[in-house]
């Protein structure tokens, strides 16, 4: 990750996390990250819906031409890039895979604008709509509303391997002889 912003959101969601694939919903305080609101939104994971926003901030918004609540999340994006976007939005939801892309979009001013998006997902539970988190990082603050979004790289974030709790490092101290354990290295 490039920007400061991403990694701050990325450091939360992984220490609310602890063990597990990704933190439960109710237990990312937004006022932790307050600094960072402007620029986070929350998705439903729904694709016949379009991924529709739940919540996005006021820079968001701004850039994006006005409140996006209930509004496709791909719409924003370029023709090319928007079967693109949908794909990682339902890795990131189903597999509970974080994301990181490069975007850039047209200015008002004609300029190109360069952002970094971070696509977070939540753990899932019965009974609860599936929904992700994510944060649009500007490089350069464009002034206006942008063009649509296009993306130039992405890649998913895959978690570090577990850390060997001390059970098991007890029982590889007690083993004698040649003995094999898938997964350690």
């Amino acid at each position: 990750m490039k920007h400061p912003s991403n990694r701050e959101l990325f450091a939360y969601w992984n220490a609310k996390r602890g063990h597990g694939k990704a933190p439960e919903r109710c237990d990312f305080v937004p006022s932790a990250v307050r600094e960072l609101l402007g620029d986070i939104f929350v998705l439903s994971c729904d694709a016949d819906l379009g991924f529709p926003f739940r919540m996005a901030g006021t820079r968001l918004c701004a850039l994006l031409g006005g409140d996006v609540k209930d509004k496709s999340f791909p719409a924003h994006f370029t023709a090319s890039s928007r079967r693109e976007i949908e794909e990682i939005t339902t890795v990131v939801a189903e597999d509970v895979l974080p994301a990181i892309a490069g975007i850039k979009a047209e200015a008002p001013d004609h300029s190109i604008a360069h952002f970094e998006l971070l696509l977070l997902p939540f753990a899932m539970r019965a009974h609860e709509p599936i929904s992700l988190t994510g944060l649009l990082a500007p490089f350069e603050t464009p002034q206006g509303a942008l063009g649509p979004l296009e993306i130039v790289s992405w890649r998913y974030i895959h978690p570090p391997a577990e850390p060997m709790v001390p059970r098991t490092l007890r029982k590889l101290a007690l083993a004698r002889g040649l003995m094999v354990y898938e997964g350690l290295r």
